[in-house]
């Protein structure tokens, strides 16, 4: 049985733009050795091209855990969650719900880079419903509230924990 927060592959390419955009914003917090940049970079590039139909989701599936590992070789935490926002969106041609998922660690690394200014995390959460077109809104609402269902990355695991938790909560909500 497949799980409600894959979503079909054209609701994927759909969110993806949404997911790389979220990510693209976070990027130069992401200090590491020049390969892991030029890893999450190319990370980036790829769900831009999944998102405009330049690429498959085999192909993409195939490589998405290079941004997950090239975010272990960050100098800053910060820099880690861009770095896993990047992988959160090169992972939404395997599943949908990943979208979700980067707008959080771009949150997260916002929060990091900012430490003590919540104002920054509200602004990133508005400037990411903001961008938000009328498409992936609707492709977006499919997925099931966080921790609803068992199967995927809205489950109970880490998505569901702190900031990245309570972000996912506030985009379902304001999308709803």
């Amino acid at each position: 049985m497949v799980s409600p927060q894959t979503l079909s592959d054209s609701d994927r390419r759909i969110v993806a733009r949404w997911a790389a955009a979220c990510a693209a914003r976070v990027v130069p917090l992401f200090e590491a050795e020049a390969s892991a940049q030029d890893e999450i970079r190319d990370a980036l590039d790829r769900t831009r091209a999944y998102s405009e139909g330049r690429s498959s989701a085999a192909e993409e599936i195939a490589r998405r855990f290079i941004a997950v590992k090239a975010a272990k070789a960050a100098v800053s935490p910060a820099g880690a969650a861009a770095a896993r926002a990047v992988a959160q969106a090169s992972a939404v041609a395997h599943m949908g719900a990943h979208a979700l998922g980067a707008a959080a660690y771009a949150v997260k690394a916002v929060s990091l880079a900012n430490a003590g200014r919540p104002e920054k995390v509200d602004e990133e959460i508005r400037w990411q419903i903001a961008d938000l077109r009328e498409g992936e809104r609707v492709a977006l609402r499919l997925l099931p509230p966080l921790g609803e269902d068992a199967a995927g990355p809205l489950a109970g695991g880490l998505l569901s924990r702190g900031v990245l938790g309570s972000t996912i909560i506030r985009i379902q909500r304001q999308i709803a």
